[in-house]
């Protein structure tokens, strides 16, 4: 197992060329067999102490055959932090003499072929003497290529502390930043303080996720974490939950963009039929949907990856606009609204959870830096600058339209107005350049369960793509409420992978050497996600449901 200690030495290896990888893997793939076998009857004589040797029998650490699933997740969602972004193409670069890792395989042979010979590779290495385990960068089968140079990479490549922070700070400023002044109308003025502490506590949960990467050198993205702590069965949940979220922001990106769009052209419809028209809502939906799938054909999504790092100027320009139009354009800032509003507190705690929610790509951040050590301060600062800017953005939207603020604040700003115009537009144009770097990881994860290589083609990819773009579309359609689905993303899916996973996940690594102040911390936060979960589940599926009836 030389090759794979030399692979995870450091994080400035140098690389292997495709010929090279390949004479190397073939060489040493017997012996990985043989080790693995080793490995299996001498783990009764591991040190139980190490964090990873608990899940040595759990047969989905022995089986080994085949690459776990998703194979493609830290390259995929290496796209949404924007400053270092992969070559995402469709089809593979001819001429071109790449640096390598376990993704990359010679582009001559079939994607199957090439699949099947590297499937035997082991997800774990033969341990180090200290027997401590590693977790390997699996293989990637999928159509679509990443040119990436590797999973570790080079360090002209890492990214910088200020990187980091804008990767962070980008990743956290989304589509929760809109709603913010209607989930105070939703809770009263008490549920800023109810804000600052879903920010203190996410924040928390993130450094946690990064002592869980710290406990094994192979762990570098949050399935892996997942893994580590509950065998390939922790692996597959935290994939789903992740990707389902993703797939969420989809939706929630379409009703963004065709609310905002029928604000600004109210009176546009469409008839398909006699008797059949679609109104405005509807008719943007669509056209948008149509506007943003070449996107998703791309075969360069690096243009994209950068441009997305304009998320953070984006949200800052909303906030500004707000402002403006409260401050210079006559409306004003009046002092009204409750104090707290139990009652509707469940759907507010939703809509804070889907603003904190960024947990997926955070892992990716750490592995990413020059410095990892100093991602514990990466993450206070960038839960700071957006947690001033929700607050911020909260009492200026609630305050300049009261009880009549709408889900989004951009459909409150007076149309006449040219900073309600640049708002509305911003509100437009950023999620259209972050669905195709958001719904490609949902994407590459599909495409790697599909059987033959032959069914990889280029003709196939993009008719899957298509459908999967239509399917969100006929969701954003049939709930068309920004705010109500955003309350459900949070309540359900970002309880679960902000609050929730993190913590169970550190406790289950870390088992028998925790403080009792830190089980019984992990333990609050767990059951306030638990209960906050439930309740704010329960709370917007009600609401959604008398919506549509």
């Amino acid at each position: 197992m030389k090759l794979d200690e030399e692979f995870l030495h450091d994080r400035d290896h140098s690389f292997l060329t495709d010929d090279e990888e390949n004479q190397a893997e073939l060489a040493c793939s017997d012996d990985e067999h043989d080790g693995d076998d080793d490995d299996r009857r001498g783990g009764a004589n591991s040190d139980s102490s190490s964090p990873l040797s608990r899940n040595r029998s759990d047969n989905n650490f022995s089986d080994v055959s085949n690459p776990p699933w998703p194979q493609s997740y830290r390259q995929s969602m290496d796209l949404l932090t924007g400053m270092t972004p992969p070559l995402v193409s469709f089809m593979p670069r001819s001429g071109s003499r790449r640096l390598v890792s376990s993704f990359h395989k010679k582009q001559q042979s079939s994607l199957f072929d090439s699949f099947s010979s590297s499937s035997s590779k082991p997800l774990l290495s033969k341990p180090h003497p200290n027997n401590e385990e590693t977790i390997l960068p699996p293989q990637f089968p999928s159509q679509i290529k990443l040119s990436v140079t590797d999973l570790q990479l080079p360090e002209s490549k890492l990214c910088s502390f200020s990187q980091s922070v804008l990767n962070g700070t980008n990743v956290l400023c989304g589509l929760g930043l809109i709603t913010m002044p209607y989930a105070i109308k939703e809770s009263g003025w008490l549920g800023l303080l109810i804000l600052l502490f879903f920010g203190v506590i996410t924040c928390y949960t993130g450094v946690l996720m990064k002592r869980c990467l710290e406990s094994s050198p192979g762990l570098q993205t949050y399935p892996d974490i997942g893994q580590a702590a509950f065998g390939i069965t922790g692996r597959f949940i935290i994939s789903i939950l992740l990707y389902v979220e993703l797939y969420a922001a989809c939706v929630e990106y379409i009703i963004m963009m065709s609310d905002n769009l029928s604000g600004l052209f109210p009176d546009i419809s469409l008839n398909i039929a006699p008797g059949i028209s679609l109104d405005s809502a509807q008719s943007f939906a669509i056209l948008t949907t149509l506007l943003v799938l070449p996107t998703v054909w791309l075969k360069d999504l690096s243009l994209l990856s950068y441009l997305s790092v304009g998320g953070v100027l984006a949200s800052v320009l909303l906030g500004l606009c707000l402002f403006r139009v409260g401050v210079v354009d006559g409306i004003g800032f009046h002092a009204t609204g409750r104090v707290l509003d139990l009652s509707n507190l469940p759907v507010t705690i939703g809509i804070f959870g889907f603003g904190y929610s960024g947990h997926s790509v955070f892992p990716n951040i750490y592995s990413s830096m020059k410095d990892p050590s100093k991602f514990p301060l990466v993450l206070v600062i960038c839960f700071c600058f957006c947690t001033a800017l929700y607050v911020a953005v909260a009492i200026c939207g609630y305050t300049m339209f009261g009880e009549a603020i709408e889900s989004q604040f951009t459909l409150n700003m007076p149309k006449q107005f040219i900073p309600s115009k640049i708002a509305v537009w911003t509100a437009v144009v950023t999620p259209m350049t972050k669905y195709a770097l958001t719904i490609t990881p949902i994407v590459l994860s599909l495409e790697e369960l599909i059987p033959k290589a032959k069914m990889r083609s280029h003709c196939v990819s993009i008719c899957f793509r298509t459908v999967l773009v239509t399917s969100t579309l006929v969701v954003a359609l049939s709930v068309p409420f920004f705010a109500i689905v955003a309350a459900l993303i949070g309540s359900f899916l970002a309880m679960l992978v902000a609050l929730i996973f993190p913590c169970i996940c550190y406790l289950s690594i870390f088992k028998g050497k925790l403080t009792n102040t830190q089980i019984g911390l992990c333990m609050v936060i767990i059951t306030f996600g638990l209960v906050s979960g439930c309740c704010g589940t329960y709370s917007a599926i009600s609401r959604l449901a008398d919506q549509m009836t």
